[in-house]
C-alpha cells in the first residue's frame, strides 16, 4: 500500500504542496501553492476537497498569508482580508470556517509579539490542526471498525478517505484500518455523480490499499441493499447541525432513505470540527450550487445533454437526523438524540485537552 500524503507543508516552509485530485486516477500530480489566489482556486476547483482537508489547507494558507511581505500597519487588515477571501471559496464545509477562526484566534493571542514570532506561532497552529486531524481520523477509524466484523461489506458514497482528510479518512478509515489488522471488509463504492469522486478517488484509494472494491452507479445502491449484499452504509459529512441533520455529497439523503427501508445501518463518520453547534438544523445549512457543465459535459468526450437545457446542480444534500443510525466521531459512537450526544462529546474532548 502506497501512503498518499495529500497535504504537506513545503520543505522550506514557504509553500503548501497538495495532490491535484482533479487529475486522479490517471495521474498523480502535485501542486505547489504559495499565495492565497492559488489556494482559493485549488479549493474552488476541487483540487483539494473533503471537509477536513479543506480546513487543513486553509490553516496552512492563512499561515502563508502571514508570511507575505507587507507593511506592519497593514498586517492585521491584510490578515482579515485573507480570512474573508479564503472563507468565500466554498460555503458548505464547516471545517473551512472552523480552521480559519482557530488561526485568527492564534493570531489574536500572540498579537503583542514581534512579527516573526507571530508567523511562527501561526505555522505551529496550522501543523497542530493537521496533526490533530490525523489523530482524530485514527480514533474515528477505531470506533467505526467496532461496528463491523470480518467479512462484512460496506457501501460508501463520494470520497471520505485519506484524500479528503489527512490519513485513514473518516468513512473509509474503518475499512483501511481493518486491512491493516488483517480483516477482510469489502466495499461497494457509488460512482457519485456528477463529479465522480467515488469512481475516481474512492476506488483509487481502496484499490491502492488492496481492498476488495466494487464500483456501482449511484442508482444501483438500492438493488445491492435489497439483495442483502450490504451490512452497513458508511459516509462522511461536510457539516452537521446541532440536531444531527447532516450535509454530505449530493445523493447521501437518498442513500439514507434506502438504508432505512432495507434495514441497513446508516453511519456518518466525522471529526467534531465538522459539527456546527451554531446551526440549529439542516434547513439552516447553505447548500452550494455548482456549474451546470459538471452535469452535462465535464467527464464526457461530447456533451450528453441538449444545449440550453436547464440544469440544477446542488453539491450537497442534508440527511435528516432520524435516518442516521449513529454518528462516529473521535470521542466515540454517538446515538440519538444527537444534540445531547454532541454536547457530551464536546465536553469529553475538552476534558481530554482537545479543541
Amino acid at each position: 500500500m502506497e501512503e498518499l500524503e495529500n497535504i504537506k507543508l513545503g520543505e522550506d516552509g514557504c509553500s503548501l504542496v497538495i495532490i491535484d485530485q482533479t487529475k486522479l486516477p490517471g495521474k498523480l500530480d502535485y501542486i505547489e501553492i504559495k499565495d492565497r489566489e492559488t489556494l482559493f482556486e485549488a479549493i474552488r476547483k476541487l483540487r483539494v476537497r473533503g471537509a477536513p482537508a479543506i480546513g487543513i489547507a486553509a490553516a496552512y494558507g492563512y499561515y502563508l498569508c502571514a508570511r507575505e511581505d507587507m507593511n506592519e500597519e497593514d498586517f492585521y487588515r491584510r490578515m482579515d482580508d485573507a480570512e474573508r477571501y479564503l472563507a468565500s471559496s466554498r460555503p458548505t464545509a464547516v471545517n473551512l470556517f472552523w480552521a480559519l477562526a482557530r488561526m485568527r484566534q492564534a493570531l489574536k493571542q500572540n498579537a503583542l509579539k514581534p512579527r516573526e514570532e507571530i508567523v511562527e506561532c501561526l505555522r505551529r497552529e496550522a501543523i497542530a490542526i493537521h496533526e490533530e486531524d490525523i489523530a482524530a481520523n485514527r480514533s474515528i477509524s477505531e470506533f467505526g471498525l467496532s461496528l463491523l466484523k470480518d467479512g462484512d461489506t460496506v457501501l460508501t458514497h463520494c470520497n471520505a478517505g485519506p484524500l479528503a482528510t489527512s490519513r485513514y479518512g473518516t468513512a473509509l478509515g474503518p475499512v483501511l484500518l481493518a486491512k491493516e489488522k488483517g480483516m477482510n471488509i469489502s466495499v461497494f463504492a457509488d460512482e457519485t455523480r456528477p463529479l465522480m469522486q467515488g469512481a475516481r478517488l474512492t476506488a483509487f484509494e481502496l484499490m491502492n490499499a488492496g481492498v476488495d472494491t466494487t464500483l456501482i452507479c449511484d442508482n444501483m445502491a438500492g438493488e445491492v441493499m435489497k439483495e442483502g449484499r450490504v451490512n452497513a452504509v458508511m459516509i462522511g459529512c461536510d457539516r452537521a447541525a446541532r440536531n444531527g441533520d447532516a450535509a454530505n455529497k449530493i445523493g447521501s439523503s437518498s442513500l439514507a432513505v434506502l438504508a432505512k427501508h432495507y434495514g441497513v445501518p446508516f453511519y456518518m463518520l466525522m471529526p467534531l470540527s465538522t459539527v456546527d453547534m451554531d446551526t440549529p438544523n439542516g434547513k439552516s445549512i447553505r447548500i452550494e450550487e455548482r456549474d451546470p457543465d459538471e452535469v452535462t459535459e465535464l467527464w464526457f468526450s461530447e456533451r450528453i445533454a441538449p444545449e440550453g437545457v436547464k440544469v440544477y446542480n446542488p453539491a450537497f444534500d442534508v440527511v435528516d437526523n432520524e435516518l442516521i443510525t449513529a454518528i462516529i466521531t473521535e470521542v466515540g459512537v454517538l446515538r440519538p438524540p444527537f444534540e445531547e450526544s454532541f454536547t457530551k462529546a464536546f465536553e469529553i474532548k475538552k476534558n481530554l485537552g482537545g479543541r
